[in-house]
């Protein structure tokens, strides 16, 4: 028996009523999100980071409150909380080896929560855990082996045949990678389903304030923990499944030259990051053309015609590619809202963007195409030709 909506039509009549995919192209038919249960206002962090890490320097908390403000972030999720720091004291103490203490904590943290995105995301789905073909599991926040993706897929109950892909450490663009092989998968597999699975941490970045380290309070300012899920794929069953979403047409590119930009080491105290003053610059350069060589696709040619769904690395990357592109005020608002809610959370924040575009797509009037964007280490652009269904 059809579902009624609210307007009396039925789930049926309703996925008919809207654009229907392109035979062949993967579709997002679903999306889940989890997170640890710290949630961190902005306006506490500070006091709390302080407090955490033992540091009563007062020029690095007038900056830390700076960079707070200009992040625009309101709330976070965190993994890291008192009783972490009461169990591992050395966490918080400048130069110790704590690469183990971080695992130990991550690994579980990080499966935890891609469990609870994908379980939430196979519920909206409405499918079976048996009919899902493949997984591909992205993370940066995790390192062992046999990796995350088969703890996962062994607690969701999926076959033991299930195709599985892990991406590691691709660091911010990961989200958009994941995307994007799982397109692949999906439209060279007929009839495959594939769970698209994003989880990370900050557990391996936690550490005390150093002035050498200007990027740590940077880090402190910005990024959040959590997960999300995704379930794509190709010729979706009318009146089964609820298609919101197709991925066109993907690309992958590096700059050449600029490796050292985004740089990160791990080391026996966890993972250092540095990030170089010219990276929005970089990316302001190189934008438009990128974003071109996805929109003739499908001979699209104004950049206000299109819906945005930008990884907010930064306010600073957001405004620039806002300017550089003439966009119209509130074109990258689901970008600047996902930024608002949870902060940078590197692979996973592109997901919690689509879903906020998934309410905007609703609208009556919606822009039929759009662009998914992802910037990282590399540098490394990571771009999707959507179309909205």
């Amino acid at each position: 028996m059809s579902k009624m909506n609210g307007n009396g039509a039925s789930k049926h009549d309703a996925t008919l009523a809207r654009r229907a995919p392109t035979p062949g192209k993967a579709t997002i038919l679903a999306i889940g999100k989890a997170f640890p249960s710290q949630l961190v206002p902005q306006e506490c962090l500070v006091e709390g980071y302080m407090r955490d890490t033992k540091c009563d320097d007062a020029s690095i908390k007038e900056k830390l409150e700076r960079l707070c403000k200009t992040t625009t972030v309101k709330t976070r999720y965190t993994v890291m909380s008192k009783e972490i720091l009461e169990k591992y004291p050395e966490l918080a103490t400048e130069g110790s080896p704590t690469i183990k203490q971080r695992l130990e904590i991550a690994n579980p943290a990080v499966v935890e929560m891609a469990l609870n995105a994908s379980i939430a995301c196979i519920d909206e789905w409405g499918g079976s855990v048996k009919d899902i073909t493949h997984i591909v599991y992205v993370s940066s926040s995790e390192i062992r082996l046999p990796g995350g993706d088969l703890y996962l897929a062994t607690q969701l109950g999926l076959r033991n045949d299930v195709g599985r892909v892990m991406l590691y450490f691709l660091g911010c663009y990961g989200g958009v990678t994941g995307l994007r092989v799982a397109k692949d998968i999906a439209e060279n597999n007929p009839g495959s389903r594939v769970l698209l699975t994003t989880s990370e941490t900050t557990i391996l970045g936690f550490r005390p304030p150093n002035k050498a380290r200007p990027y740590d309070l940077v880090g402190a300012a910005l990024f959040g923990d959590g997960a999300a899920a995704v379930i794509i794929g190709a010729d979706p069953v009318i009146g089964k499944e609820s298609p919101f979403m197709e991925l066109n047409y993907a690309v992958q590119q590096f700059l050449p030259g600029t490796q050292d930009v985004i740089d990160g080491r791990l080391s026996e105290e966890g993972i250092n990051f540095k990030l170089g003053r010219d990276l929005p610059q970089k990316i302001e350069d190189n934008i438009e053309e990128f974003c071109r060589k996805l929109m003739s696709k499908a001979g699209l040619t104004e950049f206000n015609d299109l819906f945005w769904a930008v990884h907010p690395g930064g306010p600073a990357i957001l405004n620039r590619l806002e300017s550089n592109l003439k966009l119209n005020k509130g074109k990258l608002g689901c970008s600047r809202r996902a930024l608002m809610d949870y902060g940078n959370v590197s692979s996973n924040t592109i997901v919690y963007v689509l879903e906020y575009m998934k309410e905007e797509l609703k609208r009556e009037g919606g822009e039929e195409w759009g662009l998914a964007l992802a910037f990282g280490p590399g540098i490394t652009f990571e771009g999707i030709l959507l179309r909205g269904l």
